[in-house]
C-alpha cells in the first residue's frame, strides 16, 4: 500500500500560480505511476496529468496541456502539479492517485488516492 497526501492548493486569481505537492508513504514510491485529478462541485472526476514511474514519460489534458507541469521525485517520495496561467475553470478539488501498473487517463485505474486539495481560481 501507498499512502498520499496532497497539500499546495488555495485560492489564486486568474493567470497567477500554484504549485501541488503529494507526498507518498508506504510502499516503494518508484513502484507507481501517479496520476493528477480534479473534481468541481456537481462533475465527474476528470483527469489532469500522470507520470509513469521514473519520470520518462508524462501526458496531459488537453485542457492544461502547456500549463501545468507534473514531475517526481522518486528520492523524496514526492509527486508535483506546477499550475500556470490559472483559469476559472480550473477550479476543483484536486487529487494525487497510484497505481503499479501503468499511466493512465482513467481515474477507476488508480489504486491509492489521497484526500485531496482545493484550488480556487478567481476572476
Amino acid at each position: 500500500q501507498v499512502q498520499l497526501v496532497e497539500s499546495g492548493g488555495g485560492l489564486v486569481q486568474a493567470g497567477g500560480s500554484l504549485r501541488l505537492s503529494c507526498a507518498a508513504s508506504g510502499r516503494t514510491f518508484s513502484s507507481y505511476a501517479m496520476g493528477w485529478f480534479r473534481q468541481a462541485p456537481g462533475k465527474e472526476r476528470d483527469f489532469v496529468a500522470t507520470i509513469n514511474w521514473n519520470g520518462a514519460s508524462t501526458y496531459y489534458a488537453d485542457s492544461v496541456k502547456g500549463r501545468f507541469t507534473i514531475s517526481r521525485d522518486n528520492a523524496k517520495n514526492t509527486l508535483w502539479l506546477q499550475m500556470n496561467t490559472l483559469k476559472p475553470e480550473d477550479t476543483a478539488v484536486y487529487y494525487c492517485a497510484a497505481n503499479p501498473r501503468g499511466t493512465y487517463y482513467n481515474y477507476h485505474l488508480y489504486d491509492y488516492w489521497g484526500q485531496g486539495t482545493q484550488v480556487t481560481v478567481s476572476s
